[in-house]
């Protein structure tokens, strides 16, 4: 497994002086950043062969949050190339090892030419080394969206939403959905369902449905279909 080591900074806490969720899905993503510039398999390396890795679904669940100046370990390794799919856990650790949050991802990679799915070259896949699936309970891709839900302003995607792909990144969506969460409600396991890209000047209409111990939140377009669907419990 690859690993980073950081150090929770003021920025990425909460009121509480706690890491925020959406902080520790950017640490996840920049684990995996990180690891893939390492292995000369990242940004510039994608971009000259026209492709793209783009996030199909999250799983991350949370034992702790951990609090500012905290050092922390965090790792990431692939676990599964299948056709144009790749799966990847992650993990956040302190310095002596116990474990804060653990993750599962799958990833779609796409040419950017017809924006299809294309399987992973040879040196990539003889590039990343896989590893055995982390040890977790794992949740369906799919999540279901309750009935009986309200619908709330619309969102207009911003500039600052936007990555180097020129869409909207996975983390800034999960951040929008965190705004229809109760107060005071403590995120154990968040899952996201990305389905469509969402690019500048989009309207996002949300959905938000909640049950006991569970929120679920779908951005869609204008004629109904969703760009993401996210569940908080």
């Amino acid at each position: 497994m690859y690993f980073f080591e950081s150090r929770i900074r003021y920025s990425e806490t909460d009121s509480k002086g706690q890491l925020t969720l959406v902080s520790l899905l950017d640490y996840f993503q920049d684990c995996s950043t990180f690891h893939s510039e390492d292995l000369g398999m990242g940004v510039d390396y994608l971009t000259q062969r026209r492709l793209v890795w783009v996030l199909s679904s999250w799983q991350i669940v949370v034992e702790r949050y951990p609090k500012l100046n905290e050092r922390v370990k965090i790792g990431t390794a692939p676990y599964e190339f299948r056709s144009f799919l790749g799966s990847r856990n992650f993990v956040m650790m302190t310095e002596d090892g116990e474990c804060l949050a653990k993750a599962n991802s799958l990833w779609s990679l796409l040419d950017t030419r017809t924006w299809k799915p294309t399987a992973p070259p040879e040196e990539m896949l003889n590039a990343y080394v896989l590893s055995e699936k982390l040890d977790m309970d794992y949740a369906p891709r799919k999540i279901a969206v309750p009935e009986g839900g309200s619908r709330r302003d619309v969102i207009t995607v911003k500039k600052h939403h936007l990555d180097t792909n020129n869409h909207v990144n996975n983390g800034r969506f999960v951040d929008m959905t965190m705004e229809f969460l109760p107060e005071n409600f403590v995120i154990r396991q968040m899952r996201a369902e990305y389905k469509m890209q969402a690019h500048l000047d989009d309207e996002l209409y949300p959905y938000v449905a909640e049950e006991e111990q569970r929120l679920v939140a779908a951005l869609r377009d204008g004629g109904g279909k969703p760009y993401v669907i996210v569940e908080f419990m």
